[in-house]
């Protein structure tokens, strides 16, 4: 008799899970650009497409530490710490939206891959997506929260919306960005924000190539449902999904719906596009990774949070390869998530009746979130 689930995608994240004694390796590398370089984790076997992870304004690459194992499937996972962030040394002189592209594409030729898909959060989004713009030869683009909203392009009003939106973050997420923030500097993020929230994201959009999956958290301030729709119309090729109950930081709150659609989008397995493609997905097992760690996985994992932080702070790569590998096998241990595909019903709910493609249900959403 055929088995079905022997044709199903390696989970990575899920066989670690399962192991009496899971070993998970980070390796922590340094690619120089630009006077300073960039630093990368690395996790995952070699393999034909790559992820390449982007965070955001001072944000570290430990925001995606719940999401990159699950990336895994066909290829190795990057996750940057680019320049001025998380303890990695600034550039010197004026600093750009495409000079962080710039690094991103020396990466790229550094670590030799091919086409691999970019993945950005927040200003990430930004660079991947000027990345994208400038190499068609690339296929898959993942933006999760993309800013800055066109019609709020002001430093008031980006500030106003992301405190509206912390208020739905779990605590875990604001202490990653308090501590991310410190390491950053003041003087460095007001340097940079300018430049965030003046970059014309939707110019570029324009000339990519790549299909590109836009996610967004349910109640993400800075990224309204009215701004994704307004991107989906200027990208050749969008699919969008909002994630309920997630918010700006969705790719580290709800990591298990956002990886299931970030491996699907690569797969080919979401087929919509454009404007109507808006769907609600569900995210009802991240929650409660943590709940299911043992009390010596949960003393490993702030014990080796405070030792990364300790290594960022002096560059010691060494201190942070055993801080992360530490770190990753604590909440391995402490997961329990579906691989098989007739089980992704379990982490991604089924389409929500009123994001279909009326555009009177999307109105009426976009009413509530004004309220």
């Amino acid at each position: 008799m055929h088995d079905d689930r022997s044709a199903a995608p390696p989970d990575p994240a899920r066989e670690l899970a399962q192991a009496e004694d899971a070993d998970v390796t980070v390796e922590v590398d340094r690619v120089a650009v630009d006077g300073t370089y960039v630093r990368v984790s690395s996790i995952g076997a070699p393999g034909d497409r790559a992820f390449l992870l982007v965070a955001g304004l001072g944000i570290a690459a430990t925001y995606y530490e719940r999401l990159a194992p699950h990336l895994n499937e066909n290829g190795p996972v990057h996750a940057l710490d680019l320049p001025g962030f998380a303890g990695v040394p600034r550039f010197r002189g004026r600093v750009t939206i495409e000079r962080y592209a710039d690094a991103v594409e020396r990466v790229i030729e550094d670590l030799g891959l091919v086409d691999p898909v970019l993945v950005g959060h927040s200003m990430g989004t930004q660079v991947v997506t000027e990345v994208a713009a400038r190499r068609p030869d690339l296929s898959d683009l993942v933006l999760i929260s993309p800013v800055v909203d066109s019609h709020a392009r002001t430093v008031r009003q980006s500030a106003i919306r992301f405190l509206r939106s912390t208020l739905h973050e779990p605590a875990a997420v604001r202490w990653h960005g308090i501590t991310a923030y410190a390491l950053c500097g003041w003087h460095w993020f007001s340097k940079v924000l300018p430049r965030m929230i003046a970059f014309p994201i939707e110019e570029r959009a324009a000339h990519v190539q790549a299909r590109t999956l836009i996610v967004r958290g349910e109640y993400d301030a800075m990224v309204p449902r009215d701004w994704v729709r307004r991107l989906a119309r200027v990208f050749p090729y969008a699919v969008l999904r909002e994630v309920v109950d997630g918010a700006h930081s969705v790719m580290h709150a709800q990591a298990d719906a956002v990886a299931t659609l970030a491996v699907d989008h690569v797969a080919h397995r979401l087929p919509d596009r454009g404007v109507s493609s808006l769907q609600r997905v569900r995210d009802d097992s991240t929650s409660s990774d943590l709940g299911r760690l043992s009390p010596g996985d949960a003393w490993m994992l702030v014990k080796s949070r405070v030792i990364e932080l300790f290594g960022m702070a002096r560059n010691d790569d060494e201190t942070l390869e055993a801080a992360k590998s530490a770190h990753a096998v604590a909440m391995a241990d402490g997961d329990d998530l579906p691989v098989d595909p007739a089980d992704r019903e379990a982490v991604v709910d089924a389409v929500a009746p009123e994001t279909r493609d009326a555009p009177e249900a999307h109105d009426a959403l976009e009413a509530r979130d004004a309220h």
